[in-house]
C-alpha cells in the first residue's frame, strides 16, 4: 500500500463540513484530508457521523457548511451520478439493487454494453465473469439478484461499485453480511486497489478490520472528529475509548449456567433449555438462517408457542422504517393490548415505554418514526418487540450485524440477562467470537446440516472452524 506521506497533497479535503437533518445536528465542524491511493478508515458510534460523511463524499448528501476539494478544486455533488462522473462511488450499507434483474445487469447496471440501443448479453457476461473472477466472488451471472441471500446481495453491491473503474470507492460496512473466506477475499481486492493508487475510504464497526487494512483513521464522536491518526498508533482499546469518551470494559459480560434441570423451550435436532444460550455457528449458505426461519414458522403461531425472532436484516425483515417506534414495538403485541379489537393508546404507550427502557433504546420518541434512529437503536427495537411479547425461546440471528462496540455490549448484556431470566436463545451468528463468548453449547452447520455440537473445553474457534469447513477447505485457508 502506496505510504500516504509519499503522495501528491490529498485526493479529498474538507474543511469545516456541517450537516442537519431537522434538529438533529448530524456533522459540526468536520475537517480531515484523504491522501490519494490511501486506505483511510472512518470509526465511531451508531450516529457519530460516519455514514454521512461517507454519503457526501458520494454526493447522496449535501453538506450544509463547508467546503469539499476534490483534486484541488472544489466540489458540489447534486447527485450520485455526479459523484461517479467525477470517480466517486459508494458501497452504501442499504442495498440497492433491483430485484427482478439478474446479477450481471445490477452489477453493470446503468453501464452496460449495448448496440442500438440492445443489450449485448455476451459482452456482458463476459465481462461479469472478468469481474467476479477477479473479486473471487462465485455468483451465477442470471440468478435474479431478489433471490440472493444478504451476503450474496453485498457482494452484488460490492462488484457494481469495483466496476465503475473509480478512483475513491467509499465503503460502508462492506463486510458486515461476508463469511470470514470471502472478507478475506475482498481485503484482498483492497490492498489491490491500494496498490493501483485508488482511494477507499472504509466505514466499519470491525475494528480489527479496521487496525488490519487502514493507513489512517478518523474516529468521530457526536459528530465532531476526535482525531486523526496512523492506524499503527492505535489499538483497539485506544478506538473504543476514543469513541465512547469512556472505557468499555470487557467485551463480553460473564455467563450464568442454566439450571442442571431446566427444561427443554425447544426439542428435536435442535434443542435449547430454559435460561441457556445455544450458539449456531457456520458459514454463510449453510443453511443457519434457512433453518431459524424454519423453526419459527408461521409468525402468528410461533408467537402463540411462545417462540420470538429477531431476523437477519433489520430492514428488510424485521422493522417498518416509516412507522413510529412504538407500532414497531408492539406489532407482535396488538391483541395483548387490545379491547374489543381496538388498540388501547395508553396500555400500548406505558408497555412500550417499559420494553424500550430495558432494551436501553435511546434516540427518539414513540411518536418518531423507526428510520430517525442509528443502526444500533433500531436493533435494539426488535429485542423491545419480543420483549413486549414475553417469549419463552429467541432466535437471534445475526444480532449484531452493523451496529458499534457500545452498541454490541448492550445487547449482549441483555441476551444474558434475559438467558438468566429462564429464556431460551438460540444464537446464529458470523463472528466466533460473539458464538464463544456467549453461548453455553455451541452447534455448527455445513451443508444443511449440524456436523458437530461443542461443550465446555472444546469450544474452540478452531473447532468450530474444522466442523464448518470440510478437509479440502481447511488445506485452502
Amino acid at each position: 500500500m502506496p505510504d500516504p506521506a509519499s503522495l501528491q497533497g490529498a485526493q479529498a479535503e474538507l474543511t469545516g463540513i456541517g450537516k442537519s437533518f431537522g434538529a438533529a445536528r448530524a456533522l459540526e465542524a468536520v475537517s480531515l484530508r484523504i491522501a490519494r491511493g490511501s486506505i483511510h478508515a472512518l470509526v465511531g458510534e451508531n450516529g457519530a457521523g460516519k455514514s454521512t460523511l461517507g454519503k457526501i463524499l458520494a454526493g447522496v448528501i449535501a453538506p450544509d457548511q463547508g467546503q469539499f476539494l476534490l483534486d484541488g478544486e472544489p466540489a458540489h455533488f447534486h447527485s450520485p451520478r455526479e459523484a461517479i462522473a467525477r470517480g466517486i462511488v459508494l458501497i452504501a450499507q442499504e442495498l440497492s439493487l433491483v430485484p427482478a434483474l439478474p446479477v450481471a445487469e445490477n452489477v453493470f447496471l446503468g453501464t452496460e454494453p449495448r448496440r442500438a440501443g440492445f443489450l449485448r448479453r455476451r459482452a456482458l457476461h463476459r465481462r461479469y465473469e472478468e469481474m467476479a473472477g477477479s473479486v473471487g466472488f462465485d455468483l451465477p451471472a442470471d440468478t435474479p439478484a431478489g433471490r440472493l441471500r444478504v451476503a450474496d446481495q453485498q457482494k452484488v453491491e460490492i462488484m457494481r461499485a469495483l466496476s465503475r473503474d473509480a478512483r475513491l470507492i467509499v465503503m460502508d460496512e462492506p463486510t458486515a453480511a461476508l463469511s470470514r473466506p470471502d472478507v478475506a477475499r475482498l481485503h484482498e481486492v483492497v490492498r489491490r486497489l491500494a496498490r493501483d493508487v485508488t482511494t477507499v475510504v472504509l466505514v466499519s464497526h470491525s475494528l480489527r478490520e479496521v487496525l488490519d487494512l487502514a493507513g489512517q483513521v478518523t474516529i468521530l464522536r457526536d459528530g465532531r472528529v476526535v482525531r486523526t491518526a496512523a492506524a499503527a498508533e492505535e489499538t483497539e482499546e485506544s478506538l473504543v475509548n476514543a469513541m465512547l469518551g469512556r472505557s468499555v470494559g470487557a467485551t463480553f459480560p460473564a455467563k450464568q449456567p442454566p439450571p442442571a434441570d431446566a427444561p427443554a423451550v425447544l426439542s428435536g435436532e435442535v434443542t435449547v433449555r430454559a435460561g441457556e444460550i445455544v450458539g449456531l455457528a457456520g458459514l454463510v449458505g449453510a443453511g443457519r438462517s434457512e433453518l431459524a426461519h424454519d423453526l419459527f414458522g408461521r409468525p402468528h403461531r410461533s408467537l402463540a408457542r411462545g417462540i420470538a425472532m429477531i431476523p437477519e436484516s433489520r430492514k428488510e425483515q424485521g422493522l417498518l422504517l416509516g412507522r413510529s417506534v412504538t407500532e414497531n414495538v408492539s406489532l407482535a403485541s396488538l391483541a395483548q393490548l387490545s379491547r374489543f379489537g381496538l388498540v388501547r393508546p395508553r396500555a400500548e404507550r406505558k408497555a412500550v415505554a417499559r420494553v424500550l427502557e430495558q432494551a436501553t433504546v435511546t434516540g427518539a420518541g414513540q411518536a418518531a418514526p423507526a428510520s430517525t434512529l442509528s443502526g444500533g437503536n433500531q436493533q435494539k427495537l426488535l429485542f423491545a418487540r419480543c420483549l413486549l411479547a414475553r417469549p419463552r425461546l429467541l432466535i437471534a440471528d445475526e444480532p449484531t450485524r452493523g451496529v458499534d462496540v457500545g452498541a454490541k455490549r448492550a445487547i449482549y448484556e441483555l441476551l444474558v440477562e434475559l438467558a438468566a431470566d429462564g429464556l431460551g436463545v438460540l444464537l446464529i451468528s458470523s463472528d466466533v467470537e460473539e458464538i464463544l463468548g456467549l453461548a453455553h453449547r455451541v452447534l455448527v452447520m455445513r451443508l444443511g446440516k449440524i456436523t458437530a455440537e461443542l461443550t465446555g473445553d472444546d469450544m474452540t474457534e478452531a473447532a468450530i472452524l474444522a466442523a464448518a469447513f470440510d478437509a479440502t477447505e481447511r488445506d485452502a485457508l
